[in-house]
């Protein structure tokens, strides 16, 4: 496995901080040790590998949206958990995906043009409409059009969140089409090992995922969408042997939760969540979590979000639990997209009538496909799936599909915390000593550096979209 990362144009500089130099300047910082000619083998692991890390590590997963979706919970250093953010707190996100992700996959796209390796550039779109997802998740309206081009765009504007879905769902089409089973060979894929087939299943799953972001705004948009997949034939993810995920090395290369645990004992798995798997006796409880150190009565205990330190502090380190081993293992995978969320999914395109099909079987498929993404037996799945509260209800789909999405996500925090907002489900309170005044966070706030250096265009991004703080709803966060 190929971790060698090789920058490229740039290093050490921010693809949004460059507003207050001229363009010549750009010509001039340039990396004398970066290759002129990289290898796009190289460049595919290392973006791949650089926004893993980013999607599952500490500021955009453990230390913000895990604890927003309160999958997570803090029982030390408790301001994240109670919304307490300063303009830096999330510019990581957008910082590595615009600096390791977007340039480097541009630079794929333009190799794989003048080498003539159509896949090279199907697997760079696939990707860069991944990135390009999670930022407009996240923020909202982000520099997209301009942002692939640093030479000639400096300031970048800001495209609304609905151009930027309705444009990624355009790259992905596009994808399929450079994406062949016949045509060249590619190295360096760290997640299917250059298996086109099934980068074409990631891209159509991929246009399901963001057709449903749309779909409370833009129905016909969305059902279009699903048309031209099933048209196109290529499917969906259909096993959790086709999970996009990379599943990480030994050290130093392990999982960024992995990593974080060797040094750090501030993460608790979060009460909300060990209560409702208690309540359904689910059995993913002992995976999601760890016994408490110290014997109690539950063995499983979560932490309230969103304590005062003290509060936190007093139900000490031993009593409570830590997130489970499966999740804190070396080896453990980043998920970007599970099979049992394209089933669920599915089972949302067909409850809104986007696609033919049985929206209870597919839910029920769903569920099954989570349990056994960790290894359930037969008999426990057929227990859950009869338990009342977990049956499918057809009155209330967003309800049934969105609770048990949410636990299907566990650990993908920037995806939980989308689909809780489009979805309403679960009904999650806000932080015990939340700053929020009562209300929970719906994004992300800008870097600071936009203001200072792209200030112009995040002037206008916040009078089209509203005020830069985390209350602001999103344009596909309707309800």
């Amino acid at each position: 496995m190929k971790l060698k990362y090789t920058s490229i144009i740039l290093s050490g500089t921010l693809l949004l901080s460059l507003a207050s130099c001229k363009k010549e300047l750009v010509k001039v910082n340039v990396n004398p040790n970066a290759t002129e000619n990289p290898l796009p083998d190289y460049l595919l692991t290392g973006v791949i590998k650089n926004m893993a890390d980013t999607y599952w590590g500490t500021d955009n997963n453990m230390n913000s949206s895990l604890l927003f979706a309160q999958h997570w919970a803090k029982i030390q250093y408790t301001d994240p958990d109670r919304y307490i953010y300063t303009n830096s707190s999330f510019q990581s996100l957008w910082t590595t995906s615009y600096t390791k992700g977007v340039i480097n996959l541009n630079k794929i796209i333009s190799i794989a043009d003048g080498q003539g390796n159509t896949n090279y550039k199907g697997v760079a779109l696939v990707l860069r409409s991944w990135v390009f997802t999670l930022l407009t998740d996240q923020y909202g309206n982000i520099p997209y059009k301009q942002a692939v081009n640093i030479d000639q765009n400096l300031t970048p504007v800001y495209d609304t969140q609905k151009d930027v879905y309705f444009a990624l769902l355009d790259d992905l089409k596009a994808a399929q089409t450079a994406l062949s089973t016949s045509g060249k060979g590619i190295s360096g894929d760290v997640i299917y090992g250059g298996n086109i087939a099934s980068w074409k299943k990631f891209a159509n799953s991929l246009r399901l995922r963001i057709a449903l972001r749309i779909a409370d705004r833009e129905p016909d948009k969305a059902k279009q969408v699903l048309a031209d997949v099933q048209a196109e034939g290529s499917g969906y993810i259909s096993s959790n042997g086709e999970i996009a995920q990379l599943v990480y090395v030994d050290s130093p290369n392990q999982n960024p939760i992995s990593n974080l645990f060797d040094t750090r004992d501030d993460y608790r798995i979060s009460k909300t969540i060990v209560d409702q798997l208690f309540a359904l006796n689910d059995p993913r409880l002992p995976i999601f979590a760890s016994p408490t150190k110290d014997a109690t009565p539950q063995t499983y205990v979560g932490v309230p979000n969103g304590l005062l330190v003290g509060d936190a502090s007093s139900l000490g380190l031993t009593k409570t639990s830590k997130p489970g081993t499966y999740f804190l293992a070396p080896h453990a995978p980043a998920v970007i997209i599970s099979y049992a969320e394209v089933l669920f999914d599915q089972a949302e395109a067909v409850a809104r009538g986007f696609i033919a099909g049985n929206a209870a079987d597919l839910y029920n498929q769903a569920v099954t496909a989570s349990l056994q993404q960790y290894s359930i037996g037969n008999a426990a799945i057929a227990t859950y799936l009869n338990t009342a509260a977990v049956k499918y209800d057809a009155s209330n789909y967003k309800k049934s599909i969105g609770n048990q999405k949410w636990i299907a996500l566990f650990g993908q925090g920037l995806e939980a915390f989308a689909e809780w907002r489009r979805l309403d489900y679960p009904q999650l309170k806000p932080a015990v000593a939340g700053t929020l005044n009562g209300k929970m966070p719906v994004r992300f706030i800008y870097p600071g550096t936009e203001q200072t250096l792209n200030g112009a265009s995040y002037q206008a991004a916040v009078a089209n979209q509203g005020p830069d703080v985390l209350t602001t709803k999103l344009w596909f966060d309707v309800n």
